[in-house]
């Protein structure tokens, strides 16, 4: 292998530890997205940077990684490696980042819409229910609103609406109704304080039930649904035609606004046909017919691949 293809090491400062983030179906992005030796390539949520040191090794000298991550503590996982470019931004912001490293147009675009580990595991970004901490949830430390924002601030009917669509806890109305009584009483700012409010109201396995509402809640802290359909749209225009997007979704709204957007090339409810009564065509070829799940192997070794699913398209 060619020296400039080898990966060097993290950058001496950072504080990656090797479980950081563990790529999950590595094998099967890497054999989706195809990766042609000097084309340029995207990966939308960097993290850990497992994807994309696999996508490096793939590389040729003439290649180029552009990464995006809006979360600020990714960067310290760089690799030492010229031909990655950083783009501290949400992927949303997609096509314009790319002109301005001057990449109009893209041979694939990789996007894994999983949160890190290492965001689980740091205590202070509110994001488990295993701690303790302020509610905070954001994945931009820049932007100001913040989970106990939305406890604290949103209307008992907002709440419901992002509780059943975002967390589809099966008891979402009698939650909202219980936040906005319990919130009057004293405001919702730690993780602990809100568990004790709603305690009374949690409905089966308490874990997987915070795992529910917590996630409802990281969802709308970060318009992360906005944020994908946003994103999806602008790879209509910076894939190149053969160029390759592969999704790793973790939950089935996002799952169905991959596969609709594949299958359709827009987020519009019904797509009319054209003026001799043809169906109009997907800009996409879809390479996977059903999502790709993690096999038994990867199952035992990575718990957080249980819920992933993979969808693979390319442009037409």
């Amino acid at each position: 292998m060619n020296e400039p293809n080898k990966i060097k090491g993290l950058n001496e400062s950072n504080h990656q530890q090797p479980n950081y983030h563990i790529p999950v179906l590595l094998q099967e992005v890497m054999e989706g997205l195809d990766i042609k030796a000097d084309g340029i390539y995207v990966d939308c949520t960097f993290g850990g940077g497992g994807h994309s040191k696999a996508i490096l090794q793939k590389l040729g000298i003439q290649g180029k990684l552009i990464v995006f991550d809006q979360d600020a503590a990714a960067k310290e996982n760089l690799p030492a490696d010229e031909r990655v470019v950083f783009v501290q931004q949400n992927f949303r912001h997609l096509q314009k980042f790319l002109r301005v490293h001057k990449s109009v147009q893209v041979d694939g675009i990789l996007a894994d819409l999983g949160v890190s580990s290492h965001q689980f595991d740091e205590a202070a970004r509110g994001f488990s229910t295993r701690f303790d901490a302020a509610l905070d949830m954001r994945m931009d430390q820049r932007q100001t609103t913040t989970a106990a924002d939305i406890l604290n601030k949103y209307t008992e009917q907002q709440l419901h609406k992002i509780f059943e669509k975002y967390g589809e806890v099966t008891n979402s109305k009698t939650l909202a109704k219980t936040i906005t009584v319990q919130r009057m009483i004293t405001p919702l700012k730690t993780v602990n304080q809100f568990k004790q409010a709603v305690n009374q109201v949690v409905k089966g396995n308490p874990n997987k039930y915070f795992a529910q509402v917590f996630q409802a809640l990281r969802i709308e802290v970060n318009d992360e649904i906005k944020a994908l359909e946003e994103m999806l749209l602008q790879t209509l225009a910076v894939l190149k035609p053969g160029g390759r997007i592969a999704v790793i979704t973790f939950h089935s709204l996002e799952d169905r606004i991959v596969k609709n957007f594949f299958k359709q090339g827009s987020f519009d409810e019904e797509v009319e046909d054209d003026v001799y009564g043809r169906k109009k065509e997907s800009p996409f070829l879809i390479v996977t017919k059903k999502p790709i799940v993690a096999g038994a192997e990867e199952l035992r070794n990575n718990s957080r691949s249980r819920s992933a699913k993979l969808r693979i398209a390319s442009k037409k």
